[in-house]
């Protein structure tokens, strides 16, 4: 399904994604996390409360083998990506906060995304190698470091390698469209409709749950908007990387699986909400006087 040639790109790429993530970061950023922490503290309980929660109980209730349980557990775990701060730009959102709530769930994830793979994992019975999990996102948090020092070292340079990092995320999700899609075409064909629940399921729910929560506590409409969209575009090409690093074999063959269509069907559900957001989004900026605009 994902071959050696494959998981060295994956490799590559997930470095230069990374690089590109830490290049978007100067000192100014967390000092302005730290002036406006609300939104930023609801982001981190809907990434790693509510998401993980969605997916240990997608889990429990699908008809779901063990090894794409472990592979839907670790997706609901994932910090959000530069792919989410992509998608808030075109639909008008809060783009500083989804920038910052990127980095806040990276940074978060050292410590939390092993803890509760584990937690949920023991839930449901399965154990994982948390010890190759710990020190797969150590190894990935390097490159976030080397860009945040090019891009204090140089901001023309930090721009180039942040926009090369963006990029190359797009690039990964088309080429599991172009590339990966046709070549497992039987695979698709093959799979149980209650694992197709669960991937895009995951997508759905994390936009919903992160909206309503937002709203709830009352949060603005735009920024309810952008913790949806963070919540919802989990960080694919990392899950992958962990899955590749910590696991081997068919295990790891068939929980690449989850991670993988995840990242398909994300696509397609964040590109029809960023049209609806955009619109209601359109709309209300044209009821507001021009004074207001």
């Amino acid at each position: 399904m994902v071959g050696a040639f494959e998981q060295t790109l994956l490799a590559i790429m997930m470095a230069f994604i990374m690089l590109g993530m830490g290049a978007a970061l100067t000192p100014q950023d967390f000092k302005s996390s730290l002036r406006r922490p609300f939104g930023l503290f609801v982001g981190l309980v809907s990434q790693y409360g509510l998401l993980p929660l969605i997916g240990f109980t997608l889990a429990l209730l699908l008809p779901l083998s063990p090894e794409v349980k472990i592979g839907l557990i670790i997706m609901s775990c994932m910090p959000g990506g530069t792919t989410s701060n992509i998608f808030t730009y075109f639909a008008k959102g809060n783009l500083a906060l989804s920038m910052l709530m990127t980095v806040n769930s990276t940074m978060f994830g050292v410590v939390l995304i092993p803890l509760l793979i584990v937690l949920y994992a023991a839930g449901l019975g399965i154990s994982v190698p948390a010890d190759n999990i710990v020190r797969t996102l150590i190894v990935l948090l390097v490159p976030v470091a080397i860009g945040m020092a090019l891009r204090r070292w140089n901001a023309n340079v930090g721009a180039i390698v942040e926009l090369a990092g963006g990029a190359l995320g797009i690039f990964f999700l088309l080429f599991i469209a172009v590339s990966w899609v046709p070549r497992n075409w039987q695979f698709l064909l093959s799979t149980p409709p209650s694992v197709y629940a669960a991937v895009i399921g995951l997508g759905l729910l994390g936009f919903l749950f992160g909206y309503l929560f937002s709203a709830l506590l009352k949060l603005h409409p735009i920024n309810a908007q952008t913790i949806s969209m963070e919540v919802g575009i989990q960080n694919g090409p990392l899950a992958l990387a962990i899955v590749a690093l910590s696991f081997t074999g068919l295990q790891q063959q068939q929980i690449i699986a989850v991670p993988a269509l995840y990242s398909l069907f994300i696509v397609i559900n964040a590109s029809l909400l960023t049209i609806w957001y955009r619109r209601i989004n359109d709309r209300s900026r044209q009821k507001l006087p021009d004074s207001l605009l």
